[in-house]
């Protein structure tokens, strides 16, 4: 079967697509890009979604980008159409072998819609421990998780490990900090600015940059001037 999707991607490649993509993963220098848009992949895996994991976890292993991109969006998939014990399943699968999730998109294409509604409910003890991990990776999944928290109205458990991760030395973790202390602010402006005004000058450059984005001219302005200081 595994067989059936890679020909299903190599039917969509578009090699002058695939040449532009390695400088937005430079964590996947030994890549193979076939340049298949996120879309499609999206469509493909709607075909190949009752894939057995065995097959699933070949594809996560992969050193082809769209194939990892495959088995992500499959997992999705599989966990929007499973019951309870069908989702822990999942989970624990995907916990069990996230070490072969090494990209931003692997991350953030999977966790929050993983992750993050499977523990919505449950305990997140999990996610610390990610955000203490000396992989790139596991912190970023423990933050972007928090998205799925975010849209259902409960921030506390992101601004706790935003709290964590501030002083992260990894851009992208800058970003996705960032960018989920942004989307705090989308559901509760005042917890985000409480945040800010406590830590918003520890707080990496792009870290706070992506945190006020959607922030007035002249209020961004006011925080960045907090504290020249800033990284």
């Amino acid at each position: 079967m595994i067989e059936h999707c890679q020909k299903a991607l190599r039917k969509h490649s578009n090699p002058s697509r695939a040449e532009k993509m390695p400088p937005f993963f430079k964590n996947s220098k030994e890549d193979e890009f076939l340049g298949v848009a996120a879309g499609t992949i999206r469509k493909i895996a709607k075909e190949f979604y009752s894939l057995d994991l065995s097959e699933v976890l070949k594809l996560m292993k992969s050193q082809v980008h769209e194939e990892r991109s495959l088995a992500n969006a499959i997992l999705r998939l599989k966990f929007d159409k499973s019951d309870e014990s069908g989702q822990t399943q999942i989970f624990d699968f995907y916990m069990k072998n996230r070490k072969y999730i090494r990209d931003w998109n692997g991350v953030d294409d999977s966790a929050p819609y993983i992750v993050g509604p499977y523990l919505i409910d449950r305990d997140k003890a999990i996610l610390f421990e990610l955000a203490r991990s000396e992989r790139l990776w596991c912190r970023r999944i423990a933050i972007v998780s928090t998205w799925w928290f975010i849209r259902q109205g409960k921030t506390d458990d992101t601004l706790k490990i935003a709290k964590m991760l501030i002083q992260d030395e990894e851009d992208l973790m800058h970003k996705a900090v960032g960018w989920m202390l942004r989307e705090v602010g989308k559901r509760d402006l005042s917890a985000l600015k409480s945040f800010l005004n406590a830590h918003g000058k520890e707080m990496p450059r792009t870290m706070l940059r992506y945190a006020i984005e959607k922030f007035p001219p002249d209020e961004r302005k006011k925080y960045l001037m907090k504290d020249s200081s800033v990284r």
